[in-house]
């Protein structure tokens, strides 16, 4: 794939005080492992949208190359025995290294969240579970390891309401999936306690089956 011109490193660049809804842009993006999103792909959409968080699902050691393109701070944690992860991307560094946390397994693909601390509250980037008794397991789990301020984004495979207690579905209801490239279904979604959506969008990706989530957090007053 050609080149693309990019800026500067984005390591330099704080949020944009001119946005229409200021907070806290974070996108969220299944990448769909090796052939879905590429490096540059990624590296195009944040130099479109800006983001102050980017979370990944399905980042294979490609995706490693992503400080290279845009500068930035990054970190992946694989899912035991397979190629692929999830991954997070910031323009400025880590308030501390971001935590990977084992959750409750399933029978074939073992799972995990990677939990983000953003100051005065707390993201879990999350890929789940197929199971629909499993991955409402697993995010109730997530759900006790947060602070008071804390959301959950990333590819829930979930099917209906989460039913996680304390937190709401704050996200965009979009599709963002295609189940058997035919049945539209929202599987990207954003779980928020004591934090306010503000604006979510659903924006549009083609490199993957998945088309990512932006969504704008604030502390609730």
């Amino acid at each position: 794939m050609k080149d693309i011109a990019l800026p500067g490193p984005a390591a330099t660049r704080r949020p944009d005080p001119t946005r229409q809804t200021p907070g806290f842009r974070v996108i969220s993006w299944n990448l769909l492992r090796r052939t879905g999103a590429t490096p540059h792909d990624v590296a195009s959409l944040i130099t479109d949208e800006q983001p102050d968080l980017l979370l990944m699902q399905e980042a294979t050691t490609d995706i490693d190359r992503l400080p290279d393109l845009v500068g930035g701070h990054y970190a992946r944690s694989p899912l035991p025995g397979r190629i692929y992860g999830v991954a997070c991307w910031s323009p400025t560094p880590f308030v501390r290294p971001p935590v990977t946390c084992a959750l409750p397994e399933g029978a074939i693909v073992r799972r995990v969240a990677q939990i983000v601390d953003c100051g005065g509250f707390s993201l879990a980037n999350v890929h789940l579970s197929h199971g629909q008794v499993l991955n409402r397991r697993q995010l109730r789990w997530i759900a006790q390891l947060l602070p008071p301020n804390a959301a959950v984004l990333g590819d829930f495979n979930l099917v209906g309401p989460a039913l996680v207690p304390g937190f709401r579905d704050a996200g965009p209801r979009s599709p963002t999936h295609r189940m058997a490239d035919m049945v539209p279904i929202r599987l990207d979604r954003c779980l928020t306690r004591g934090l306010s959506c503000v604006e979510g969008r659903v924006l549009p990706r083609f490199a993957s089956d998945h088309l990512p989530i932006s969504v704008v957090l604030r502390a609730q007053r």
